[in-house]
């Protein structure tokens, strides 16, 4: 993360990608746009399981493109948290799963790591289809997400 992080500031690639992310961005839907992000973060997190490492790759690139959509840092924090606590319980990246199979294994000899992650699915899609409701009513009453945390930038 810390060389992509490097090589991002060098480059300027993640003011790039942001403006033009945003130019991109300007004529979408809001509901759309939450959902395609909390689509991508969830994909991404199936590659790298760190929340920071995520955040530290593409909050420099997300943060500035949805300002320049109009929406506040602290909602597009939220979106980033949504998109990334729902692929938890089935990312091969998780650090605690070989722990979590050998306990599995302790109640069930014959658990392997695909009945495993099989066993968790329907909890990482009750919680896509429960925390992404949450944000999209979040958004469409505009509460703030909290102590000075709108959901548009003013």
């Amino acid at each position: 993360a810390a060389q992509v992080l490097a090589y991002l500031k060098w480059s300027n690639l993640g003011i790039v990608a942001a403006v033009k992310g945003a130019k991109l961005l300007e004529h979408q839907n809001g509901i759309v746009l939450i959902l395609g992000i909390i689509l991508l973060i969830a994909l991404v997190n199936m590659l790298i399981g760190s929340a920071s490492a995520k955040w530290g790759i593409l909050g420099p690139i997300f943060v500035p493109m949805l300002i320049l959509i109009g929406f506040h840092p602290a909602f597009t924090q939220v979106i980033y948290r949504v998109g990334d606590s729902i692929t938890n319980p089935i990312t091969p990246m998780m650090p605690y799963l070989p722990l979590l199979l050998t306990y599995a294994q302790k109640y069930d000899k014959r658990m392997k790591l695909g009945a495993l992650l099989s066993s968790l699915m329907p909890y990482s899609i009750a919680l896509s289809i429960v925390w992404t409701v949450f944000v999209i009513i979040w958004f469409l009453l505009g509460i703030p997400v909290g102590p000075g945390g709108p959901i548009f930038v003013k």
